[in-house]
């Protein structure tokens, strides 16, 4: 088929599904559930966005609609999410402090005070929690009781969530994490010293995705900037026209990234080669993206969450909400979660962007979700962390 007349098919097929979705489109499309049968997705959550490649996408089976099971209230806006690790959830808040709670019951089972706002997700790592504060510090707590096992300091604050990688020849676990004195720091997992830093030409606010022995991050210096992890070198970067303010996906040998001006690009991070750009009117994109096997998934300021070809970057449907999507999607299964400006918590279907449950949490949700088997916790703007789960008749 002419890829001019398959653009054609896609393009009307998105123009349907956008008249019927969204905040007010038609009623809600069943979707099969999720039953005792179905697998349930994993029972670990231990990172922003689940994995090191930051793909936002895990295999399982969520119910058509979820209930609440339990909140708990911190004292700040909840901007980043969500890790949660043998039945433990851990969140940070704005309010300075990251928190230890029980799955089963939201309560609170440790927390510690930094000195700073906590943006970014915590990274439970082997019996250990880091997690970055607008102190300029990242904190390393015993996943037991929150006691400091270390910290290190940098020379602004950080925003974005750390990620990790395994050195290779038995080198053991390595943490990365980047800030706003604009460098990629790279450190022993199991005592915090500095083995590499990598300097940008400005703010790094998200967090480096990493596969096949690259990390590849963005900042306001308008790069992407890819490092050779073994050798602590950047290799090169990709031009990304202005500022990105999101962390990037990686799939495929393939990284998926926005930037504040609303351009998505998908490009190779070793020959530098852009394999398709998007960019629609009137947008921004601050939101990770979630890639499927077959499409990827990014919230925009145009108040919608954009579904794109994977391979050609032909728009395959937009579902609009009422507010910005800075909420970075996840994928489970068949279905796509995601927060909005307009204070809700959707599920839609990836395959056409119907609607499939939503839930009105009354604050603005910028923090993406996380998926812990059949539970689902997502925090707000108003400092709440929400958990839930199935129905009772879907148990």
């Amino acid at each position: 088929m002419p890829r001019s007349l398959r653009v054609a098919i896609l393009l009307a097929f998105a123009l349907a599904v956008a008249a019927g979705a969204g905040c007010d489109g038609e009623p809600p499309a069943p979707n099969g559930g999720a039953g005792p049968d179905r697998p349930a997705p994993p029972a670990d959550w231990p990172m922003f966005h689940a994995a090191p490649d930051l793909r936002g996408a895990v295999a399982g089976h969520l119910p058509d609609a979820l209930t609440p099971v339990w909140t708990f209230e911190t004292d700040g806006p909840i901007f980043g999410g969500a890790a949660v690790v043998g039945e433990r959830v851990y969140v940070g808040s704005a309010d300075f402090k990251v928190y230890a709670l029980d799955l089963a019951t939201g309560a609170k089972v440790w927390s510690h005070e930094t000195e700073g706002e906590i943006h970014g997700v915590p990274l439970v790592l082997e019996g250990t929690i880091c997690v970055g504060s607008g102190d300029g510090r990242l904190y390393a707590l015993a996943a037991s009781d929150g006691s400091v096992r270390w910290t290190y300091e940098t020379d602004d604050r950080i925003a974005g969530a750390a990620n990790t990688w395994q050195a290779p020849d038995g080198g053991g676990a390595r943490i990365l994490v980047g800030g706003y004195d604009s460098f990629l720091h790279c450190l022993d997992a199991a005592d915090g010293t500095v083995l590499w830093k990598v300097e940008t030409g400005n703010y790094i606010n998200g967090t480096p995705a990493v596969a096949g022995g690259l990390a590849v991050f963005g900042g306001c210096d308008g790069l992407l900037h890819v490092v050779d992890l073994a050798e602590g070198r950047q290799t090169t970067t990709i031009d990304a026209e202005t500022y990105v303010a999101a962390s990037p996906a990686m799939a495929g040998g393939l990284v998926y990234a926005g930037n504040v001006e609303g351009l998505f690009l998908c490009a190779n991070p070793v020959t530098r080669w852009p394999q398709w750009k998007y960019q629609p009117e009137a947008t921004e994109f601050f939101a990770t993206p979630a890639v499927g096997d077959t499409a990827v998934f990014v919230g925009g300021r145009d108040k919608r969450l954009h579904a794109l070809d994977r391979e050609f970057g032909d728009v395959l449907w937009t579902f609009a909400t009422r507010g910005d999507v800075d909420s970075s999607p996840v994928l489970v299964g068949e279905k796509v979660l995601f927060g909005s400006g307009d204070g809700r918590l959707y599920m839609v279907r990836a395959a056409d962007g119907r609607q499939v449950w939503a839930y009105d949490l009354g604050a603005a949700v910028t923090a993406s979700p996380a998926v812990a088997g059949r539970r689902v916790l997502v925090g707000t703007e108003d400092g709440t962390l929400y958990c839930f789960g199935p129905k009772e008749k879907q148990q």
